[in-house]
């Protein structure tokens, strides 16, 4: 089964296009990691399929279900309230954490859970203790983003996003703000949920991680994916001379 399916998505900022009918789908227990330079349109495709910005032409399904499609020349966005209900089936970490600064850490991860869906607050605090030793920081519940590292409060953010039990993951460059030795633990804990075959859409400029965990990447350039395909043919034997140019400056 499709999770999510993306059909000649377009958008535009102004007169720039900055998409292209981007078309690609990700399937359960999938994980695909998104390459391109900065300005090729990767984290503006993932805020449009997250809701956080509304694409302006295309098709987008969650589960087989559209939500976002054309008809008979109009097209078709959903309500608010259907929103909500789609983004129930994935959780987001950004690369800015974006953590409540004056909740504690335990807060910050079951508050959605709780206030949102519905569910009972000492159930939800007991997995949020279960998602917390999985981060690896089973000491600090009761601490605030303030007293945690930027690699500490990225691994809220991941447990933030688990703790909503979602279908999917999508990680917009979670490490790019983090130092070396930092980013080395966030992508551990990556690769543990790519193991257990979490479904993810990982935006990366980590090209040995993407290599390592991805059953497929798409090298985006300039609004349109150039280049799709298992991690072994498109970063060791990339076709496309952009693809092979972008790569050639990162290994430098």
């Amino acid at each position: 089964m499709n999770v999510i399916e993306i059909k000649n998505m377009k958008k535009n900022f102004g007169d720039k296009e900055v998409l292209k009918n981007i078309s690609f789908s990700v399937k359960e227990g999938e994980v695909v990691s998104i390459l391109g330079p900065s300005g090729s349109g990767k984290s503006t495709m993932l805020r449009c399929a997250t809701f956080l910005e509304k694409m302006d032409a295309g098709s987008l399904s969650y589960m087989e279900k559209e939500v976002v499609y054309e008809k008979n020349g109009v097209f078709c966005y959903p309500t608010k309230k259907m929103i909500r209900e789609v983004c129930g089936n994935f959780g987001l970490v950004f690369q800015n954490f974006n953590l409540f600064p004056h909740y504690s850490v335990m807060k910050n991860i079951a508050d959605a859970p709780i206030s949102i869906q519905k569910r009972d607050k000492a159930e939800v605090e007991q997995e949020v203790r279960v998602l917390l030793e999985k981060v690896g920081l089973a000491e600090k519940e009761n601490a605030y983003p303030c007293e945690l590292s930027g690699g500490q409060q990225q691994r809220v953010a991941i447990a933030r996003a688990l703790a909503l039990q979602p279908k999917m993951l999508y990680f917009d460059e979670p490490t790019s703000a983090l130092d070396p030795e930092i980013t080395a633990g966030i992508l551990k804990i990556m690769k543990e949920l790519a193991a257990e075959k979490m479904t993810m859409v990982i935006v990366t400029h980590e090209i040995d991680f993407a290599r390592a965990v991805s059953d497929r990447v798409i090298f985006m350039d300039e609004g349109v994916i150039v280049e799709q395909g298992k991690p072994e043919d498109v970063i060791d034997h990339p076709k496309n001379e952009r693809t092979k140019a972008f790569l050639k400056k990162l290994s430098y």
